[in-house]
């Protein structure tokens, strides 16, 4: 029988609790009217499920299989499946759209109370990436870039949607020759974000709280960075800045915090913060500083699948790879995929963590 994983409900409050990973035998699925069945190869982590263990994400389900992110192979089209699917996917190698019910709208999604949701572990949507059949609607899945392995192809699709909604729909700034900041350089948003920015022409700048993670964002083509640990950062972070355009023109950020007092002197009057997390805290400072210089706040988050299809043509177009910080092998293995959960937990990553679910699938570099 086929597994799923799935999290376990037990008792206590959130931010308290960990629920613990549960593997289910279940039966192979039959996809329906307009779907496709996947045979998942790979699937990887979000801070989404380690806050789903946590019990700090809204909507949570027990019984639906967990994770947002996989790569697969369409080997099924259930019966009315458009010609298009027959000639383009069945046999063939794709990506699953993280959400569902938000399709195109430029603002968000078209109906954000009863449709919008993320898959994995949610309770509007039954599909989870943390299983080894897959069951979706033929327009949820995107061909995969040729160039990508099952890991790199499984650490995309979420933190890549969300990296090009933050940069390229939001920003107003990913292009060639502005100065960027992208901060928490090492998790998987960010990284996508450099590597999208960089393949723009941008001149990006990094925080870290690693040194070493700095240095290899400089190595993926980062302009320079700074240790945010380190008292005035953002006084040498200034001092990076180009002599021709001292300033940033953009704050790509997930974390929150004090980032508004930190950069607000860098950025340019008008310049833009684009906030699409915050890992340090729920609430941030917003100065009077900040409103004189006529600095502009944007939240962002996900994505719609119009924006997805994008930015899996720009991932092919420029050959970009996903950086992968760790894969374990096997749905069965509960306690190294509890290890990719502690890496999660204490920051070790840099890049997604990916699970190999299928033994057979080709991990190999790919041209």
């Amino acid at each position: 029988m086929p597994y799923s994983l799935t999290v376990k409900k037990i008792d206590g409050k959130p931010g308290q609790v960990y629920y613990p990973l549960q593997l289910n035998e279940v039966p192979k699925p039959t996809p329906g009217p307009g779907q496709v069945l996947v045979k998942l190869a790979a699937a990887a982590l979000n801070h989404r499920d380690l806050f789903i263990r946590q019990h700090l994400y809204p909507g949570i389900s027990f019984a639906h299989p967990l994770l947002a992110d996989g790569y697969g192979t369409v080997v099924q089209l259930g019966p009315g499946c458009s010609a298009a699917a027959r000639a383009t996917l069945l046999d063939q190698p794709v990506l699953l759209v993280p959400t569902r019910g938000w399709d195109a709208a430029p603002d968000g999604p078209e109906d954000q109370a009863k449709r919008f949701c993320i898959i994995g572990a949610s309770a509007g949507c039954e599909v989870g990436t943390a299983q080894e059949w897959a069951v979706v609607d033929e327009g949820d899945v995107v061909r995969a870039p040729e160039h990508l392995t099952p890991a790199e192809g499984a650490a995309l699709p979420l933190v890549g949607v969300t990296g090009w909604r933050a940069l390229v729909s939001k920003s107003g700034n990913a292009e060639p020759g502005r100065n960027l900041l992208v901060t928490g350089i090492g998790g998987g948003v960010a990284l996508q974000v450099l590597q999208f920015a960089v393949a723009r022409g941008c001149n990006v700048f990094v925080t870290s709280g690693d040194d070493g993670k700095i240095e290899r964002a400089k190595g993926m083509g980062a302009a320079g960075g700074v240790n945010y640990k380190r008292d005035g950062w953002e006084k040498a972070l200034g001092g990076l800045l180009p002599a021709e355009r001292p300033y940033l023109d953009a704050v790509i950020d997930g974390a929150g915090g004090d980032v508004v007092g930190k950069t607000v002197k860098l950025l340019k009057p008008g310049g833009v913060i684009v906030s699409y997390g915050m890992t340090v805290g729920p609430k941030m400072d917003w100065l009077m500083q900040a409103t004189l210089k006529q600095v502009e706040l944007r939240g962002s988050t996900m994505g719609s699948k119009a924006e997805f299809r994008d930015m899996v043509e720009f991932v092919r177009e420029h050959k970009i790879r996903p950086v992968v910080s760790r894969v374990v092998k096997g749905l069965d293995n509960i306690e190294a995929i509890d290890g990719l959960f502690d890496d999660m937990k204490a920051g070790k990553q840099f890049g997604k963590l990916v699970i190999q679910i299928d033994p057979e699938a080709d991990s190999s570099s790919k041209l």
